[in-house]
């Protein structure tokens, strides 16, 4: 296991008080904590530290948090990168993982998600082989879904997906889509009598 004394997070954020509040809450996991306020002295701070884990926001003065999530991949292929955004758009989300963003959590931060979440991506950090299947897609965060959907008997949600693992519903459902068009799973809609109809899914 990865000792959580030595962990040091760097948080991207142009709100101070975002900063604040995520350095207070880390300490009281045993994290270091060490910010910046744009993207350019992220990278500064990234190049001298070397964090185990990046959180990084989206929308920032200058170059925003997609920008820089590809600039710190250029720089390391396996550090985990958890974005923090106000934005569900799937398209937004998608686009941030094709750049190499590992997960999301959305603000305002809720302090049990956002600690879960970290620990989960430090979890299979100790497990990286350091390579992507295909732009967009963790070997890791693949096995993790799988794993969890082979313990179900039935067909499953996105969202009981996303509960069971741990990961965003966004990183998720960008996953079932390469899923599906790898027919590693198959998915049935289930139409309600009112709203859009239900995407289950199970494995091949």
């Amino acid at each position: 296991m990865v000792n959580d004394k030595k962990i040091t997070i760097l948080c991207i954020d142009d709100n101070e008080d975002v900063c604040f509040s995520l350095k207070t809450l880390f300490q009281t996991q045993g994290w270091n904590t060490v910010t910046a306020g744009n993207v350019r002295d992220g990278l500064a701070v990234f190049r001298q530290v070397r964090p185990q884990l990046v959180l990084i926001d989206y929308h920032m003065p200058g170059i925003n948090g997609l920008e820089g999530v590809r600039m710190i991949r250029a720089i390391s292929n396996s550090v985990p990168i958890i974005v923090l955004t106000i934005d569900e758009d799937q398209e937004v989300a998608n686009a941030f993982l094709e750049a190499g963003a590992s997960d999301f959590a959305l603000k305002p931060i809720k302090a049990p998600d956002t600690i879960s979440r970290i620990k989960l991506h430090l979890k299979l950090l100790e497990q990286q082989q350091s390579y992507l299947v295909d732009k967009g897609i963790n070997r890791e965060t693949l096995n993790l879904i799988v794993g969890f959907m082979e313990k179900q008997s039935d067909p499953i949600t996105s969202r009981e997906i996303a509960e069971g693992t741990g990961l965003a519903y966004q990183t998720v459902s960008r996953y079932l889509q390469y899923m599906t068009a790898q027919k590693i799973v198959s998915n049935e809609s289930n139409y309600g009598k009112v709203g859009r109809p239900r995407q289950f899914y199970k494995l091949q």
